[in-house]
């Protein structure tokens, strides 16, 4: 708008414009983002920070992955429609827990799936043979440079890797003409209790930083990226429970007793955890931060079995929108092609 009216004030302010042209112009310079279930009910486009919360197997860094791999698959490929993005993605590693070989499979699974290949497997996928099987790895290595990680191991790793972000994108982008496009943390939580239980920290300038200081720094670097390359900004977050409550999940450790007497009220209290709230730990400069939130929730094995698996029952998972709030609830599964949504 500005641009159209010129540099006046005054000129800009006597603009009408209409809610339709409004909707209009913001949806074509920022469209909404097509993600994998149950990251598509709440629209989600490049400047928004969503926060996936959820206790240990809940699901959480699958997500990423399946988002991942949404992201770096082409929209394209030789006449097969493969419906990704084509666009790079930086993943910061903070709980150092990342699975590269999950997220190979999951890649290759999909790009199987959508070429109508049969090579699915690891196995069958890295034989060069004269059919399709050197071209599908010749789209898994295109893919795959479009991934970039990073590992930190404290705070100061991380705001090092949120500084050198930019420079890294703009490297991205003149080798494969793509920028980033997606921002996944996890998780954004790994290194709050280290940082509580540490030392402040001084700067060679004199500066003292808090566990408060940490955070927000760590804001103002994502807010910078985000004026200089609006990008989707993902973290998941480990929660901390009321008092006296442990999830279904959580592995109990102590004597024998108390391990029996933790998993008896873990069992009793299967039906209490689907209506726990979880007590936030972040600081509020996150918190003010975060544009989406989703919760999720590991139910264990609630499931019906797949057609052909009898005896296995996959675990079953739920996903809740808190920020915007939505009334409903989504259950998924995880395979080996990724997550699977249950109606």
């Amino acid at each position: 708008m500005a641009g159209v009216a010129g540099g006046d004030p005054r000129a800009w302010l006597s603009v009408d414009e209409t809610a339709a042209a409004f909707l209009s112009r913001s949806l074509s310079a920022r469209p909404p983002i097509l993600l994998p279930p149950p990251l598509h009910r709440a629209p989600l486009r490049p400047g928004n920070v969503v926060e996936i919360a959820g206790p240990s197997n809940s699901g959480k860094s699958q997500l990423l992955l399946t988002a991942a791999v949404q992201c770096i698959l082409p929209k394209e490929w030789k006449g097969a429609y493969l419906g990704g993005l084509g666009k790079a993605v930086m993943y910061l590693d903070l709980d150092c827990r990342f699975d590269v070989l999950r997220l190979a499979q999951m890649l290759r699974n999909r790009i199987a799936e959508c070429c109508g290949s049969t090579n699915s497997t690891n196995e069958e996928f890295a034989k060069d043979d004269a059919t399709n099987g050197s071209a599908e790895n010749t789209l898994f290595s295109d893919c795959m440079k479009r991934f970039l990680y990073a590992r930190c191991y404290n705070s100061s790793d991380f705001i090092a890797a949120l500084q050198n972000m930019h420079s890294q994108s703009q490297a991205k982008s003149k080798v494969l003409s793509v920028g980033i496009y997606f921002l996944m943390i996890d998780s954004i939580g790994s290194f709050y209790w280290m940082d509580r239980d540490s030392q402040p920290i001084t700067e060679n300038k004199g500066r003292t930083l808090s566990l408060q200081s940490m955070t927000e720094i760590v804001v103002q670097k994502l807010r910078n990226f985000l004026q200089l390359q609006p990008v989707l900004v993902m973290a998941t977050k480990a929660p901390i429970y009321g008092e006296g409550f442990m999830a279904g999940n959580d592995f109990p450790r102590g004597t024998s007793k108390q391990t029996s007497e933790d998993s008896t009220m873990r069992c009793a209290g299967q039906e209490e955890e689907k209506n726990i709230s979880y007590r936030e730990f972040m600081p509020s400069v996150w918190q003010s931060f975060v544009t989406h939130r989703i919760k999720l929730q590991d139910l264990g094995q609630e499931a019906e079995p797949f057609s052909g698996q009898e005896n296995k029952e996959p675990p079953l998972h739920t996903s809740e929108w808190m920020q915007p709030s939505l009334n409903s609830k989504d259950k998924f599964t995880i395979t080996d092609d990724g997550v699977i949504l249950i109606h």
